[in-house]
């Protein structure tokens, strides 16, 4: 195995961090620095696996660090945001019409309308209204308009 210089250490340390394979820190590191390596050796920059164990302290902080900040911010991911999303549904649209693929474009509609409406997320709209939209009227009553209540109901449940 050849000896990488630091910054291709902390490019693999990083992918590594952000849940890449080793598969892909070969072919990315390759891209980036023009650096050939094997899966093992990217897999040997895992602190978390068997063949990292070994791993110098710096790069296991920096894998901590990079590993924290991964699953804590989100927003920098773009695909994370709905209008990423939406301005990448709205190309892909554009682009099925044009192709007259129709039904793709049917598709990719069907999908961008429930991202606006929130069709992917794990809120609930929960609506309580009375009658004509207005108040939620409530009763109170005393023990005995209640016993009477209850009595007329198991009455009507016998017939």
């Amino acid at each position: 195995m050849a000896s990488l210089k630091p910054e291709v250490k902390a490019f693999i340390v990083q992918g590594l961090a952000c849940f890449d394979t080793p598969s892909q820190i070969v072919e990315s590191v390759k891209k980036e620095f023009s650096v050939d390596i094997t899966r093992q050796q990217a897999a040997s920059h895992d602190p978390t696996k068997a063949a990292g164990v070994g791993l110098a302290p710096k790069w296991v902080e920096l894998f901590k660090s990079t590993r924290e900040r991964f699953q804590n911010e989100i927003s920098d991911i773009p695909i994370a945001s709905r209008a990423y999303r939406l301005r990448a549904l709205d190309r892909m649209a554009t682009k099925a019409e044009g192709m007259k693929n129709i039904a793709m474009a049917a598709q990719l509609l069907e999908q961008a309308a429930k991202e606006v409406g929130e069709a992917y997320t794990n809120r609930q709209k929960v609506e309580h209204t009375g009658k004509n939209g207005g108040p939620i009227e409530s009763a109170t009553l005393s023990k005995e308009e209640y016993k009477q209540a209850r009595q007329e109901m198991l009455e009507d449940d016998d017939c």
